[in-house]
């Protein structure tokens, strides 16, 4: 038996399981990384060349954003069967 993309079908639940864990954990660490490029950008977190930069203001939330659809797309992917 053939499982995704023509993997024997033993290792397609592996697979699935180490893709979901990527994608939420890397996406949990995009949206950290986003918050805290935010965070600087408005000037809460100081002592950085990216304090007080209205640049990171924008890209911070943005980067957070990607991240939750990183995580939001491990939650969603179907376990195999």
């Amino acid at each position: 038996m053939a499982g995704e993309a023509g993997r024997p079908a033993a290792l397609a639940g592996p697979l699935i399981l180490v893709m979901r864990v990527l994608l939420i954990g890397g996406g949990l660490l995009i949206t950290v990384v986003g918050v805290v490029f935010a965070l600087q950008g408005v000037g809460v977190i100081g002592g950085s060349f990216m304090s007080g930069t209205t640049s990171w203001a924008i890209a911070g939330p943005v980067i957070a954003v990607a991240g939750l659809a990183l995580v939001t797309a491990g939650l969603r992917r179907r376990p195999a069967r």
